[in-house]
């Protein structure tokens, strides 16, 4: 080899390693669609949020319209490190269904976002994946209600509605468990901007480890308990992470979501967190919010 083509070889081989080091190490996707909720507002901002961590290159599959041949919508979870759920609508293809189960059972990362806590409520396994939801007819026969009470977590196999919340109110998150990597270093309690404040969900519980709640007040619409907002299911070889936080793009301008809501992305992908506390993370008496 001459000088000059090895020259050129050593410069293609430097340019491929630098595009090594910087891609992002994990995929992820967001599956939308179909949402009670406004996610054609919210899906770029969440698709924004994981790649702002430099640890995401992110996807989107959109499901048809409510109501269309659903058929065709089969995406390729196994090629993900993290699903993020943004979809509550019509039921998935059997076929999608499945692929979801064996994702997660075979090791794979599910985030929950907000109101996908409400999807699928006749599917079985979705419901044992998720550990709590809301709405859709859920109610004691989907399992009890799981609250913060005395110091500890409780169950409640009271009757009554799956899912629910007041108007929108600023709230505070009390870490519950602070040695997991998700909240590992936060500060134990800390503001929220006004935002849905999710009360009685209700479901398996399953193996599920509660991170934060927020206490929501009678006189506010609530059910005067501490309510799970930040919880993880175990799920065979795989780890799904729910986020009740953010309602509109408004509320995901909230640092308290933004962090949490990365964290949750990594923990689900790896098991692991290596973000820093960011220095704009709210305090105990003040939200934050990012322009």
């Amino acid at each position: 080899m001459s000088y000059k083509h090895w020259l050129v070889a050593f410069g293609m081989w430097v340019g491929l390693a630098v595009v090594a080091w910087a891609a992002p190490p994990h995929k992820a996707l967001i599956v939308d669609g179909q949402n009670a909720h406004p996610w054609k507002e919210t899906t770029p901002v969440l698709k924004k949020v994981l790649e702002e961590t430099g640890l995401f290159t992110v996807d989107v599959a959109t499901s048809p319209a409510k109501g269309q041949d659903m058929s065709g919508f089969q995406p390729k979870f196994a090629d993900y490190q993290l699903v993020v759920s943004n979809y509550q609508g019509d039921d998935w293809p059997e076929a999608t269904q499945k692929a979801l189960i064996e994702y997660v059972k075979g090791g794979g990362g599910l985030l929950v976002y907000h109101f996908a806590c409400a999807a699928f409520p006749k599917w079985k396994e979705y419901n044992e994946m998720i550990g709590l939801g809301g709405w859709g007819g859920r109610s004691e026969k989907d399992g009890p209600y799981v609250r913060w009470r005395d110091g500890k977590i409780v169950t409640d196999n009271s009757p009554g509605k799956g899912g629910g919340h007041g108007p929108s109110q600023p709230f505070q998150l009390v870490i519950r468990e602070p040695n997991h990597p998700i909240t590992k270093g936060l500060p134990e309690k800390f503001m929220h901007v006004s935002d849905e404040l999710y009360g009685w969900l209700r479901g398996p519980g399953q193996n599920l480890t509660v991170l934060a709640t927020a206490f929501a007040p009678k006189d506010l619409g609530g059910a005067g308990e501490h309510e799970p907002l930040l919880f993880t299911v175990s799920y065979g070889k795989g780890r799904v992470v729910q986020n009740a936080l953010g309602h509109t793009a408004k509320e995901l301008k909230s640092v308290a979501f933004i962090a949490t809501f990365q964290r949750c992305a990594e923990w689900a992908a790896t098991g692991n967190v290596t973000q820093k506390v960011p220095a704009d993370f709210p305090t105990a008496d003040k939200a934050s919010i990012r322009e």
